[in-house]
């Protein structure tokens, strides 16, 4: 795929985004830990006709962390980039600790907004103070010390992918690692070992754990465009109360729940039904 990432200022704050492919426009939240040169779930969505407009959220990339005042500023600034590209109304794709971003947006700005999906997304209160995983992520991906982080996986990866990637499976998947292989082929392997080599995560995870405790029932019901609802039972990372939270408050939803083998629902062997649905629900709206 061909991606061309640009910079766009506004009010002396920096967007950075990318657009892959040619057709309909779909403005793509990237999940924690990640930026616009994102890949995972593109391909079969650029074969099928669709535009993948991906900014790196604040704090991620060259994107300014000054707009993440609130979720609603930042859907501000989103607003702005469609207007500099004279796109009057998008599908959006949410993914992952992006998930907010793509509620806030369908939410405040329902006249720009054709549909939107949410996969495997962060939808309510996700990681608080009392949860080990926000103690450790404070610490291993604090803006001092994650480039090291980065850095460690992304070699330990390089060196040794299938052992890397056996070790990550607890954290996708409520499945064992035997069960997990038995779904999974050597190009998601390398497809995980390429996505540690481009993660990073500055100041925008921070911001991530942040900005979720904005999400409220209000926001949700606030949703007025048609919504499909995405969600592995087997993920481990992003639990499946999110997806049904979503569900019971946004009242145009649709919820798929997927048997896929775990957060990272766009790798191995139930992927191409994952994009199909995502197409057909996009061409229906």
């Amino acid at each position: 795929m061909e991606r061309k990432v640009h910079t766009l200022v506004i009010e002396d704050k920096t967007i950075e985004y990318s657009k892959v492919g040619e057709g309909i426009p779909i403005l793509m939240f990237h999940g924690g830990h990640s930026n616009c040169y994102e890949e995972l779930g593109y391909a079969e969505l650029v074969n099928q006709g669709f535009s993948l407009i991906t900014p790196s959220r604040p704090g991620y990339g060259r994107t300014s962390k000054k707009i993440a005042d609130s979720l609603f500023t930042t859907s501000t600034f989103y607003v702005k980039l469609l207007d500099h590209l004279h796109i009057d109304k998008i599908h959006i794709l949410a993914v992952s600790a992006g998930g907010p971003s793509g509620i806030s947006f369908a939410a405040h700005f329902p006249d720009r907004t054709l549909s939107l999906t949410l996969q495997s997304a962060v939808t309510k209160e996700w990681l608080t103070k009392k949860n080990i995983e926000y103690k450790t992520a404070q610490i291993i991906f604090h803006p001092s010390f994650e480039k090291f982080t980065w850095k460690v996986i992304a070699c330990l990866n390089n060196c040794f992918p299938t052992f890397t990637f056996k070790c990550f499976i607890p954290s996708f998947s409520k499945l064992s690692p035997k069960d997990v292989m038995l779904q999974i082929d050597k190009e998601s392997i390398e497809s995980v070992r390429k996505m540690n080599n481009h993660y990073r995560s500055q100041y925008g995870f921070l911001i991530d754990l942040a900005q979720v405790n904005e999400l409220t029932s209000t926001t949700l019901q606030a949703i007025a465009c048609p919504t499909l609802i995405m969600h592995s039972k087997n993920d481990n990372a992003v639990p499946l109360e999110h997806a049904y939270f979503a569900h019971s408050k946004i009242n145009q939803s649709e919820l798929c729940l997927l048997d896929c083998w775990s957060h990272l629902i766009w790798l191995g062997d139930q992927s191409t039904g994952v994009s199909k649905k995502v197409v057909s629900f996009l061409h229906r709206e």
